[in-house]
């Protein structure tokens, strides 16, 4: 489905079917913004509140955590809500406009 990390390939490998007008748009990055911010909020509040660790101690565990999870949530979100507009005929639709 893929060609590259993000990049939607122009046709599948497998059955042939047109990727070319498929388009997630800001989704993956919308629900990434809510999965991975909650998750990485909650749990440098959670440290903060029972820990006390310096500064330091948080920039080094949440940023890297937080880019780590962005990242290797981006391409299975992106799947996901071209999977959805595939199986709710979404591109075909749009062609037809």
């Amino acid at each position: 489905m893929f060609k590259g990390f993000l990049r939607v390939a122009p046709k599948c490998a497998t059955c042939a079917y047109d990727l070319s007008k498929a388009d997630s748009g800001d989704g993956p990055a919308v629900f990434i913004t809510l999965i991975a911010g909650f998750g990485v909020c909650f749990a440098a509040l959670i440290t903060e509140f029972t820990i006390h660790p310096p500064m330091w101690v948080h920039l080094v565990v949440w940023l890297p955590l937080t880019l780590v999870l962005s990242l290797g949530l981006m391409r299975p979100l992106k799947g996901v809500l071209l999977a959805a507009q595939f199986m709710n005929k979404a591109s075909e639709a749009r062609r037809d406009n």
